[in-house]
């Protein structure tokens, strides 16, 4: 379960939270999230996994913690120089480490300028706040010489987030926290922040835009090594072919053809966990899935987030048995989008024909027993159809009671209030509904999203589905509604809203409602549905009895 308004372990929080709270903290340029100024060629085509930072001023809060030495730093000590600041969890494996990645490459995008530019990071998880959680961070990823990663006691710490109004707490056993970048000038006052967000092939863009953000600061405006279009960078979902190279030598294809379990990695998933008895268990599987006829193996490495192309062959040659199975580079990080990666380690399992039947958050649900993997697996593969196109839906729908059918009109919507909301539920009754409370920030209300997609779809002549997107900035609702296509609305609605809908209100987000066919509640699901099978079965028991 992830609290409302947090997105697990190292993602995102709401941004128009995020941005009202640093009102308080400096004067915020544009009351709106605002993008900044582009040439002609960057107006062509922004794409919506770039965030393009907000407006800041006033000075920034200064402080004093340990660094990974266990040596004292504060902010004040790099004057002069322009200081990129992240709030990052030791024990990240989301999406801080695209935020750090981010960070080392526009400083060496700028080149011998670099050196003016410090890279500086405040311990986000009040669990691991030992030194060893900091210096075992950066040694993973790489970044042991290139910035300071301070630490400090909880009292500490929990100071300077207050100062720079970052947001941290443990929800259900996970850290969620604000994934704020900020770029302080050398004159140690507040320029910009930054919100990382959940995109592998986007590193390199968000990258060059922090580049050149730094390099309107430093004297002389130094060049920025690198010339990346911002259009939405591409992705290779599971119903396209691509060819990857694999470790050693040769190439694997991926795509449409046979069912295959896919497990993405990173070499540093090893800090938090005994990654390397992990990935020799999976040896194990290789067998049973040969007695078993279940789908074949293949391990992915995220290069895109590696500290260097040596930390994979690193890993794999400090294995004490060698992997039965193949070893795949995704140095884009184009089939980790296509997929849907949120996590690292990350299991996902594809039919032949291009759909997403299963996947599991190895760093936060662990890792099953292979009798269990080899159960969900076998459920998900039952309910393996066709790729979900708009041919198909419009298929799949065609002959729906007027009541749905009117649900249908208006797929992908984002309409009315929660009155409305409400309202429809009512007007429904007759009719099993299911109503699904989601926000486009939120990392596992993304992941679930192609789920209701295709079980609305598949359901949609029997059961009505509704949407509703908590806490949103509409803009950001309508752009992830038209990028991941639905076939009902949703309705907009506030976390204190909830209650007109379910008499306790809304505990976290995502949670699916399903109401019988005379409008009572018979259940409530609160998280995240991690296969299609285990949404088509709460479907088939909650919703058609």
């Amino acid at each position: 379960m992830r609290t409302l308004t947090r997105i697990g372990r190292g993602r995102l929080l709401a941004v128009a939270v995020v941005v009202l709270a640093l009102v308080a903290l400096a004067a915020v340029v544009s009351s709106e999230h605002p993008r900044p100024a582009a040439s002609a060629s960057e107006q062509v085509a922004f794409s919506p996994s770039l965030d393009p930072g907000t407006a800041l001023s006033g000075p920034a809060p200064n402080f004093t913690l340990t660094d990974q030495f266990d040596r004292p730093v504060s902010l004040s000590d790099f004057r002069g120089k322009v200081v990129l600041l992240a709030f990052n969890d030791a024990q990240c494996t989301t999406v801080c480490p695209l935020t750090t990645t981010v960070m080392a490459d526009a400083k060496r995008m700028l080149g011998r300028a670099g050196s003016r530019v410090a890279l500086l990071g405040v311990n986000a998880n009040p669990r691991a706040t030992g030194v060893k959680w900091v210096r075992a961070y950066s040694e993973v990823h790489g970044l042991t010489h290139l910035w300071d990663f301070t630490t400090g006691t909880h009292a500490h710490l929990k100071r300077v987030w207050a100062a720079y109004h970052v947001a941290v707490e443990i929800a259900a056993g996970q850290i969620d926290h604000t994934p704020a970048l900020f770029v302080i000038n050398r004159h140690q006052q507040l320029e910009r922040l930054y919100l990382t967000q959940m995109s592998y092939a986007s590193i390199a863009q968000q990258a060059q835009l922090l580049a050149h953000q730094v390099a309107k600061l430093l004297p002389g405006h130094p060049a920025v090594h690198s010339h990346l279009s911002y259009a939405p960078a591409k992705s290779t979902p599971p119903s396209e072919r691509a060819s990857l190279p694999l470790a050693g030598h040769g190439a694997i294809a991926v795509g449409p053809g046979k069912p295959r379990l896919l497990l993405f990695f990173a070499s540093w998933d090893q800090e938090v966990m005994d990654l390397r008895a992990h990935l020799e268990a999976m040896n194990r599987y290789v067998t049973l899935a040969k007695r078993k006829r279940l789908p074949q193996l293949l391990a992915v490495d995220e290069a895109s987030v590696e500290p260097s192309p040596q930390a994979l062959p690193q890993l794999l040659a400090s294995l004490s048995t060698p992997l039965h199975y193949p070893v795949a580079i995704d140095s884009s990080g184009a089939l980790a989008d296509g997929y849907g990666v949120q996590d690292e380690p990350w299991l996902e399992l594809v039919s032949g024909n291009g759909t997403e039947l299963y996947f599991r958050d190895l760093a936060t649900s662990g890792w099953p027993a292979l009798t269990t993997l080899a159960q969900q697996l076998h459920a998900a593969l039952q309910t393996s159809g066709g790729p979900l196109t708009r041919a198909t839906v419009r298929s799949e729908l065609s002959g729906s009671p007027a009541p749905l059918a009117a649900l249908h009109a208006q797929a992908s919507r984002l309409i009315g209030t929660v009155r409305g909301l409400a309202q429809r539920i009512r007007s429904l009754r007759g009719y099993p509904v299911v109503v699904n409370f989601w926000a486009s920030w939120c990392s596992p209300c993304r992941a679930e999203f192609k789920l209701f997609a295709s079980a609305s779809a598949r359901y949609g002549r029997q059961v009505a589905f509704l949407g509703a997107d908590v806490n949103d900035n509409a803009g950001d609702a309508r752009a992830f509604l038209r990028q991941h296509q639905i076939s009902y609305p949703s309705y907009p609605v506030s976390i204190g809203q909830t209650t007109e809908i379910l008499p306790a209100g809304l505990a976290a987000t995502p949670t699916t409602v399903f109401f019988n066919r005379v409008g009572k509640i018979v259940a409530i699901h609160t998280g995240q549905y991690e296969s299609q099978g285990t949404l088509d079965l709460a479907i088939a028991q909650h919703a058609l009895g």
